[in-house]
């Protein structure tokens, strides 16, 4: 592929693809292209475990296709000084004017360093340019149209190579969507209403059921008294291992815990013992809840600043932020994911090159879009939003419960989007799938829609934003 796309003969650089083929290829539509969402989750990957995440119905018609994105895992792997990140992950939370210039310098840094080690591709790492590597895979595969399922942020690489090449599209699963078009304020605000309501619907379930860890008292109440604490520098945990330091937890941890957990169902059982936990007057020693650094792969900044205008003029914006969002999420604050976003591209030294804009579609078939109407990664409101932009190709199935990656969720939700991409039937105008709530605990994973692992919430523990 090229590594600018405006410039196609310039350097080049390899992407890594995996196909698992068709089990009945007497019936083979063709190939599904799929991204697991990120940015920085190898497709790859993905595509060796599809047995376990798709239905055998999908296995037995298609060719599932995967591919590390652009500087992704085997896909010429960006990297960075591990320990810049750590010294910039450590001020992305500015408390004053001093702080917030502190944080600049070390984005600035940051990116400089990235640039310096990668050269150009990480001048070229927009989800414009994965959506035109992604047409380059078709060709290669000689297929003349494809189909694609796209999760999290792969739903933006879905939309984008829908206004791109809308006639070279067969069927298009955007599943957890994206909102390209939204400015600093209203990406902020649509996460943090998000995150407040998913932890609403965990706290009510907790309180109807008996064998949740915070059965009988106010989940709510239990995040308030937790992040107080934290922001007080009260919650402090032994290492994880003999010798470790104690961990000294921030609101932000408590932020991030919640966000990873709440965003499967299948984890609330344990999202509830995590917080009992905290809770208690000696905490129990578990895994850090924060990223830990070494030169390494690093492609979140390098995708999401190229993506969104996120610069803010000065210290006093984020903090009118700050108490506005704390207003319209009493409970939660805001969205830890959302914020890590804006303030980590502060300063940051490449150029936008694929700004938010409105989705321009026109041409392509219909195009099934699907979230949870509860989930904190991606709202609802980006997926209505994305569904009103694509117009009269865009069909929206909602999921009525909670949780990250529809596919997974449901039954019903399976059943609608397998019977879309094996037959191009969309479900009728404004349906929606019931809720499934947990009701004991289960392996971590475990999909309740027939035999198959979700494997979301788990990809947004990796690195990766969504």
């Amino acid at each position: 592929m090229p590594v600018s796309w405006k410039q196609p003969h310039g350097t080049t650089i390899d992407l890594a693809l995996a196909r698992h083929r068709a089990t009945d290829p007497k019936r083979r539509i063709g190939s599904l292209l799929v991204n697991p969402g990120g940015p920085g989750v190898p497709g790859v990957d993905f595509t060796l475990n599809a047995p376990q995440y798709f239905s055998p119905e999908v296995l037995a018609r298609f060719d599932i296709v995967g591919f590390d994105p652009r500087g992704v895992s085997r896909s010429n792997p960006v990297t960075c000084d591990g320990d810049l990140v750590d010294a910039r992950s450590r001020l992305l939370h500015p408390d004053s004017a001093t702080s917030f210039v502190a944080l600049r310098k070390a984005n600035q840094a940051l990116g400089e360093n990235c640039r310096a080690a990668n050269g150009p591709l990480a001048d070229n790492m927009d989800t414009e340019s994965v959506a035109r590597d992604m047409d380059a895979i078709r060709a290669g595969l000689g297929e003349k149209r494809i189909s694609y399922y796209g999760i999290s942020y792969g739903t933006g690489i879905g939309q984008q190579y829908a206004e791109l090449h809308p006639h070279r599209v067969r069927a298009m699963v955007l599943d957890s969507n994206i909102d390209h078009s939204l400015d600093n304020w209203a990406y902020q605000k649509t996460s943090a209403v998000a995150m407040e309501e998913s932890y609403g619907q965990f706290a009510d379930w907790c309180a109807r059921t008996p064998s949740c860890a915070l059965h009988g008292v106010d989940a709510r109440a239990v995040f308030g008294s937790l992040y107080k604490r934290a922001a007080a520098g009260e919650i402090v945990r032994p290492g994880e291992l003999p010798g470790d330091p104690p961990e000294t937890l921030t609101p932000q941890d408590v932020q991030d815990l919640v966000l990873h957990k709440v965003a499967g169902p299948g984890y609330w059982f344990e999202l509830a013992q995590d917080l009992a936990d905290l809770d208690s007057t000696d905490p129990a020693p578990a895994r850090s809840l924060r990223a830990r650094g070494e030169q390494g792969p690093f492609v979140v900044d390098l995708v999401t600043c190229q993506d969104y205008e996120f610069d803010v003029s000065s210290y006093r914006t984020l903090a009118r932020y700050e108490r506005e969002l704390a207003r319209i999420a009493p409970v939660t604050r805001s969205s830890s994911m959302a914020w890590a976003e804006l303030t980590g591209c502060q300063n940051w030294p490449t150029e936008v090159t694929n700004p938010p804009h409105r989705l321009d579609v026109d041409g392509t078939p219909k195009i099934l879009l699907t979230n949870s109407r509860y989930d904190p990664a991606t709202p609802y409101s980006w997926a209505s939003n994305a569904a009103r932009q694509i117009g009269r190709e865009a069909v929206l199935l909602t999921y009525d419960g909670a949780g990250h990656g529809t596919y997974w969720q449901s039954p019903c939700m399976r059943k609608a989007t397998d019977t879309y991409l094996l037959t191009l039937k969309t479900p009728r105008k404004g349906a929606r799938c019931p809720a499934i709530w947990p009701t004991a605990p289960s392996p971590q994973r475990q999909s309740p829609s027939g035999n198959l692992l979700n494997p979301l919430p788990d990809l947004l523990g990796t690195g990766a934003h969504r």
